[in-house]
């Protein structure tokens, strides 16, 4: 057998009275290095800007957290509301299942609602330039989120024979894969893909029209998310052989597609 990626044995550890889920940690480390990279990218240009990734990031993180969550009830309800399932486990997010989509969507309509309530108070420009600023670290928490579902032993891909593959436990594996070992890692081919972007946009400086940076973000990681969902196993809803994900991923990107060519002759 090739060498592989293990799955890890625990996804949480103790500390006294408490529970600490890998998962959630994942995603805590994640938060704080997107509100570092984008104050710091925000106010080296806006320095007046001081302060305002982290007010805004307060109400923006919670409201991404409940849009993740509300996309992945509403696209998986049977997984809590069928007859298997479990109205209260939607508040269970340790065990995974926050949509990108919802968290992005819902995070950035308040996030907006926020900003412009500071701007009343202090001179900030443009809505887009702060989007701007967030878009690298935003990918970079992504990167450090996925983690997660490695620690969780969830949302791998086809089965694989390669060196790279995810060796996963059999308990974990889904219906009709059970004889197989090695599976795709798609949470790490997200992480570096998350990664491969955030260093492309922090490398386009300020050579594009305000928000391109932030659609060039939605336009490239949902082509990446396309294929990487193509390669998951795990229970999701499919229309003429392609996933729901795979199809939000193609309108994401056409959208953000859209954006950046009617903006392309338009100068900072």
């Amino acid at each position: 057998m090739h060498q592989s990626i293990p799955t890890p044995t625990t996804s949480a550890f103790v500390i006294g009275p408490f529970t600490i889920h890998f998962y959630a940690l994942c995603i805590i480390v994640g938060v704080a290095a997107a509100i570092w990279l984008g104050n710091r990218r925000f106010v080296a240009n806006f320095p007046e800007a001081h302060g305002v990734v982290a007010d805004v990031a307060i109400y923006a993180i919670p409201a991404g957290v409940i849009g993740g969550r509300l996309y992945h009830v509403i696209t998986s309800p049977e997984l809590y509301f069928g007859t298997s399932g479990h109205p209260a486990d939607i508040f269970k997010i340790w065990n995974g299942g926050l949509g990108i989509w919802g968290a992005i969507a819902l995070g950035t309509f308040i996030a907006f609602i926020a900003y412009r309530a500071l701007a009343r108070k202090k001179e900030l420009p443009s809505f887009l330039y702060f989007l701007d600023a967030l878009a690298p670290g935003v990918l970079i928490a992504q990167a450090i989120g996925r983690w997660g579902n490695w620690f969780n032993g969830e949302l791998f891909g086809r089965p694989l024979d390669a060196p790279w593959a995810l060796a996963v436990p059999t308990f974990l594996r889904p219906s009709g894969y059970l004889s197989f070992t090695t599976f795709h890692p798609t949470f790490l081919y997200e992480s570096l893909w998350c990664l491969v972007v955030a260093a492309l946009l922090i490398n386009l400086g300020v050579r594009l029209t305000p928000g391109s940076i932030f659609f060039v973000y939605v336009a490239l990681y949902s082509l990446g998310r396309f294929f990487i969902e193509g390669l998951r196993i795990d229970t999701a809803h499919t229309f003429g052989g392609l996933r729901l994900n795979q199809y939000v991923a193609v309108l994401l990107a056409l959208g953000a597609s859209a954006f950046l060519l009617k903006n392309s002759r338009r100068s900072r």
